[in-house]
């Protein structure tokens, strides 16, 4: 018997740890491991290790190896020192451990906690500890967010990075101290603004004078920063500036808690709502005075003006530019409204610039709708699609009569498996003979299962196209001979729209609209 061995480590176990304590090293359980097959007299195919990944993450890389040196079946069996280790999902448990496994001939032991999927009634030990891990997680999620909460409210800074102009205190956790050098930057932003310059000229004059941007610097410096931006590069854009001039970050405000986990289970995070939002005053020093912040803010709420006061753009954060791919702003002359990239007036060469008038990109997007729905609408093209439509629901009919007869015959083998355990209680058959029938009648058993797995899969694709084709006439009923583009409109329709500069012979503006239907 060939046995893969599985170790985890996380971060969490290192903090349980003291220094005389190495019971949940990956060493020490490599060790146990060992000894364990070694006593069983199995041969170690290979040992997968995860360092500092949770129970819950999916993407541990030695995890999924093993997983699919499991469906090759390289071995027969994986070995770990706790059910936990390999997963704390119940979710998991189910699909691998109770689901897959059986299916490729792997068998699952863990040492401590007894789990062997090789025991009769073992499967619901295996599933009590799949639940507990599971309650565990949340609860330590639930715990995690308590604290993390309760020294946001206290005022102490939580995260990885330290906002621009500022530095984490190294003498004292959860504190800011101001950065100099940036900070004298942010002051001169701040400066500007109150003096009459626009975001874009701010960014431009920083831009000329070879400033880098806060990510730039960051990276320079040998600081922690985000660098997720593929555009960050080094130049200041608008975003940045704007961003900059209204964070109570800068006045010495503890401001926190902008963004929530979607779930335990999840890394992804939300936006959270502005009155959820965690603001404790005075926890640093300011790097810009309340009289300079009062004027400032006075500034941009009096700015604050998308095409018409309190409306949001048609299409704004829908277009960027195809040049340089950030988002064009919205701009007004002689009572006509237009979208222009920025980038182009933030630095010398930055981008050659895209411009379009509202006008003519609403009346683009009008006429490719009506394009799309028109060919959608095509008598022959309808006539084809009904077809389809129908064909698609008579194989999902012939795949649910097919998944009945499957599951006659399932259940025909198992009463013969369990007619054939009978025979041989009542010694009509010898214990050789129930082994070799039963296992005939567990092989077609097994394949009628596979079958039906197979056709219910084929059921669900049947079904996402059976939806795409209705969602498509619902979508055609309500969208049908469009004259005058909305906001909801943009919003349910486009994901973006990318617009390039103006071609000097022929006159045409490339647009490139990417629906989301």
């Amino acid at each position: 018997m060939k046995v893969a061995i599985y170790c985890r480590l996380s971060e969490e176990d290192r903090n349980k740890q003291s220094e005389t304590d190495d019971s949940e090293s990956i060493q020490n359980q490599k060790s146990m491991l060992i000894q364990y097959a070694t006593e069983h007299g199995w041969d170690i195919w290979g040992i997968y290790s995860d360092d500092d990944y949770a129970g819950a993450d999916r993407n541990r890389p030695e995890f999924n190896r093993l997983l699919g040196d499991a469906e090759k079946h390289k071995f027969d069996i994986v070995l770990c020192k706790t059910q936990s280790r390999f997963t704390r999902e119940l979710e998991i448990v189910e699909k691998y451990i109770h689901g897959l496994f059986p299916l490729w001939n792997v068998r699952f032991v863990s040492i401590v906690d007894n789990a062997d999927t090789e025991i009769k009634g073992n499967k619901k030990a295996r599933q009590i500890n799949g639940l507990i891990n599971e309650w565990y997680l949340e609860d330590m999620s639930d715990n995690i967010k308590s604290v993390l909460t309760n020294r946001r409210q206290q005022g102490f800074h939580i995260g990885s990075f330290a906002l621009y102009g500022y530095l984490k205190d190294p003498d004292k956790k959860g504190h800011l101290i101001i950065d100099e050098d940036a900070a004298e930057v942010v002051r001169e932003i701040f400066m500007l603004y109150s003096q009459g310059y626009g975001k874009t000229a701010i960014a431009r004059f920083l831009n000329d004078k070879g400033i880098p941007n806060p990510t730039a610097y960051k990276r320079l410096k040998g600081h922690p920063h985000r660098d997720s931006d593929i555009h960050s590069g080094t130049l200041w854009r608008y975003y940045a500036i704007a961003d900059m001039l209204i964070n109570e970050m800068y006045i010495g405000n503890m401001i926190q808690g902008k963004y929530g986990s979607v779930s335990y289970k999840s890394k992804k995070n939300k936006p959270v709502s502005k009155d959820k939002w965690i603001r404790v005053e005075s926890t640093h020093d300011p790097i810009i005075d309340l009289e300079l912040w009062n004027e400032v803010q006075s500034k941009v709420n009096a700015n604050f003006k998308p095409f018409t006061t309190g409306k949001v753009g048609l299409f704004a954060r829908k277009v960027m530019c195809m040049n340089c791919g950030y988002t064009m702003r919205s701009c007004k002359n002689h009572g006509y409204f237009y979208l222009k990239c920025g980038t182009k007036h933030t630095a010398k060469d930055a981008c050659i610039g895209s411009f379009i008038s509202v006008k003519l990109l609403s009346e683009t997007v009008i006429s490719q709708l009506n394009k799309l729905i028109a060919e959608y609408l095509n008598k022959d093209d309808l006539e084809q699609k009904i077809s389809f439509e129908s064909n698609l629901a008579s194989k999902k009919d012939k795949l649910i009569k097919a998944i009945n007869a499957y599951e006659k015959k399932v259940d025909a083998f198992s009463k013969g498996i369990k007619s054939l355990y009978f025979d041989k209680v009542k010694g009509i058959i010898s214990d050789d003979d129930f082994l070799e029938f039963s296992k005939d009648f567990q092989a077609d058993k097994n394949k009628f299962e596979k079958l039906i797995d197979e056709a219910r899969q084929q059921i669900g694709n049947l079904d996402k196209q059976m939806q795409t084709i209705e969602d498509r006439q619902q979508f055609t009923l309500q969208y049908m001979n469009v004259s005058e583009l909305n906001r909801d409109i943009i919003e349910k329709l486009i994901e973006c729209i990318y617009i390039g500069r103006k071609d000097k012979v022929s006159k045409e503006i490339p647009i490139e609209i990417n629906w989301s239907f």
